[in-house]
């Protein structure tokens, strides 16, 4: 792997950015956005996956692992390009500012992202529509038209689970596939021009950031969500039986924090069919990812070892089984035809030498979280005299309470030793856990940004286990000053951060 510069970044997907229209999205706000990021000296952006949303709006269930979101689509500027009317934006909803509303954003934004889609199919000039053809001509064998295939059916049948669609085209009978999109033709081409629209903000966007010298890490969940076009499309490379439906789910079995472990619900791969393909597929999708992005944090790494399978329709995860993953064979068809993979490794969790012998030797760094520290005494792996410089440090990720709401319920023996280990009583526990992480030896530094600005759980990003009421964060839109700008771009010198 590329050796990284020592440096520190913050963590905040587009959603969550301040802005008019319900929903962050990547247009005026997170432009300003990386400008906070330079004046910070910050060199690195950590997003979360960039796809549709599906269950739960989960960024990490997602209907397609190549598709964008088009809820991240700026509208004011496609006003701006004339795809929409002004009198469209000025008539949006009130949208309620710190919280997405995604049904409400959702039921207004979707239609009129269509109308756009229909409006440059007829309005786009010359360069435009030659530059749309291009990005078609692509994508299209890959992944763009099998998407939009798959959300104009889904859209056809009321947006149920393909698997509730009638069985020649759950099953991919071929004349019925043809009928289909034959019948759906203008649809598909509206969702194809809304993943061009997409990518050319996404990609504009990622220009603007890394011509101001910051990198973006995005986020690739191992697993993906059983109702997505790839599943639909791919179902030989599942545990799916013969009426398309998952033999096996994803999931982790019963440990300290759950005394039924996690189900996640995800088909599982078979690995061994991806192998024969030459894992053509992972390969596709990880090249995709690198377009949009600058590093990767691998999600769930040590599922790539060894995988956790719980027979499908069981209610916990309690039965499940650890099966072998496809290890180095993996690793090694992705080096051989993607060269230098910019990997970080998401190795959190019950975590095997096995698994942090495959980590190692292809150098990934992994993760360290700092609110995971002070809970067993000084032999903890998470403190900072463990740290080496291979890993990425953070306060907490998406999944974890903010610092201060993190505090507020630790225990008292927690609460003592992480006094000790400052050596103070903590003024303010976000940035005592802030100036840690870039005193570490890890090369990389990243905070959440709930944590800059020491926010309680009412922040918190996302909860494990429960199945709503997560993703919704927002910045409000005054909420950053430039106090925070200085503080930050003062412990990066300090601690030589500034890359």
């Amino acid at each position: 792997m590329t050796e990284l510069k020592r440096s520190s970044g913050l963590l905040l997907h587009p959603t969550s950015l301040p802005g008019p229209y319900g929903i962050g999205d990547i247009g005026e706000a997170a432009y300003r956005w990386v400008d906070f990021l330079v004046r910070a000296k910050q060199r690195i952006w950590q997003i979360l996956p960039l796809g549709p949303t599906g269950y739960g709006d989960s960024p990490y269930q997602t209907s397609s692992v190549f598709a964008g979101n088009p809820l991240l689509i700026d509208v004011a500027r496609l006003a701006r390009e004339e795809f929409i009317t002004n009198e469209a934006l000025i008539n949006a909803p009130s949208f309620s500012e710190g919280r997405v509303n995604f049904e409400t954003v959702i039921n207004w934004k979707l239609p009129l992202l269509l109308e756009a889609a229909n409006n440059f199919l007829q309005k786009a000039g010359g360069e435009e529509k030659n530059a749309y053809q291009d990005f078609c001509n692509r994508n299209n064998g890959r992944w763009l038209h099998g998407f939009a295939f798959f959300m104009a059916l889904k859209n056809h049948f009321g947006g149920g689970a393909w698997s509730d669609w009638p069985a020649e085209l759950k099953l991919r009978n071929y004349e019925a596939l043809q009928s289909h999109e034959n019948q759906l033709k203008h649809e598909i081409e509206l969702y194809k021009v809304l993943q061009y629209l997409f990518y050319k903000q996404w990609f504009d966007l990622k220009h603007y950031a890394n011509e101001n010298g910051i990198q973006i890490m995005g986020d690739i969940p191992i697993y993906t969500s059983y109702d997505s076009a790839e599943v639909w499309a791919n179902q030989d490379y599942f545990h799916l039986d013969t009426d398309g439906n998952p033999e096996v789910v994803a999931g982790v079995p019963p440990d300290l924090f759950s005394k039924t472990g996690q189900l996640w619900g995800n088909p599982l791969y078979r690995w061994e069919v991806l192998a024969k393909d030459g894992f053509r597929w992972w390969i596709e999708r990880v090249e995709m990812n690198l377009q949009c992005v600058d590093l990767v944090r691998l999600d769930h790494f040590r599922g790539f070892e060894g995988y956790y399978a719980v027979p499908f329709g069981d209610p916990t995860a309690e039965h499940g089984e650890w099966n072998t993953g496809p290890g180095s064979a993996f690793f090694d068809k992705l080096i051989e035809r993607l060269g230098d993979i910019p990997f970080i490794a998401e190795n959190l969790g019950f975590i095997t030498p096995e698994v942090e012998a495959l980590r190692e030797k292809y150098n990934y760094p992994g993760m360290k979280i700092l609110q995971f520290a002070f809970d067993s005494g000084p032999e903890n792996d998470f403190l900072l005299h463990h740290h080496d410089k291979n890993c990425v440090v953070y306060t907490g990720s998406h999944d974890n309470d903010t610092t201060s709401g993190w505090f507020q319920k630790a225990s008292e023996d927690e609460k003592d030793y992480l006094i000790k280990y400052l050596g103070r009583q903590p003024e303010d526990i976000a940035w005592e856990l802030i100036r840690l992480a870039f005193a570490s030896p890890a090369v990389l530094a990243i905070i959440p940004m709930q944590d800059v600005l020491g926010l309680d759980s009412s922040a918190r990003m996302n909860m494990p286990g429960n199945p709503s009421g997560n993703w919704s964060w927002r910045l409000l839109p005054d909420q950053i000053s430039e106090h925070h700008a200085k503080r930050l771009a003062e412990f990066s010198e300090i601690y030589g951060r500034t890359g």
